[in-house]
């Protein structure tokens, strides 16, 4: 099984859950700029889409788009991240897989793409506005998105949330969002990707 993705990018989140699996895996790296994996080899033959995360299966197949890989790994390798399928608890899971790829990480875009030096108020406000509504998710004392029990959903929660450093937006008005991403970034899993990926902990002392 092969995981295209890219260091800091929101594959960051289907790389945690196979750590938390334990499962075997070939990392693949892409440029996200230039469409290739190191080989040179062009990315847009794997997935015509460019985008990260894809997960190469061991009978050829490839699978895209971060909630569904992130969900097929759950309910094959690690079943403890997902509720079981049919379930209310899981119809949950896929209305915040759903909230998370639709509207918080598309709310990033226009950051991505803003000129170097201009102001980025603007371009934060949906942002901010995204991560004031998850900090209210998490303000009713649960630990992570679903209750109490860490699921797949966080880890593309933290994977995304960890650019706000990059972008200059801070989650000091935001207590329960910022002890999240502390939670999760203490989970040995979640350690040993960071360091596999070359980036730092960002939350530890929050």
């Amino acid at each position: 099984m092969k995981l295209y993705y890219s260091p800091g990018s929101c594959s960051l989140g289907a790389h945690i859950v196979l750590h938390e699996a334990g499962v075997a895996h070939e990392l693949v790296k892409v440029n996200l700029r230039q469409h290739t994996l190191e080989s040179g080899e062009d990315y847009y033959a794997i997935n015509p889409k460019g985008a990260v995360p894809a997960l190469g299966l061991d009978d050829g197949a490839v699978l895209t788009e971060g909630a569904a890989v992130l969900q097929y790994l759950g309910d094959h390798f690690v079943p403890a991240l997902v509720p079981a399928n049919g379930t209310l608890a899981r119809a949950r899971l896929q209305e915040i897989l759903n909230y998370l790829a639709a509207e918080y990480h598309k709310a990033w875009t226009p950051l991505f793409y803003l000129a170097k030096g201009a102001d980025a108020t603007d371009a934060q406000r949906p942002v901010i506005a995204k991560q004031t509504y998850l900090n209210g998710l998490l303000a009713d004392g649960r630990d992570y998105l679903l209750g109490n029990d860490f699921s797949v959903a966080d880890t593309y929660l933290f994977a995304v949330t960890r650019w706000s450093v990059n972008f200059g937006i801070s989650l000091e008005a935001l207590p329960a969002l910022q002890a999240f991403m502390a939670r999760v970034e203490a989970r040995p899993s979640v350690k040993a990707v960071l360091k596999a990926e070359g980036l730092p902990e960002l939350f530890s002392e929050a």
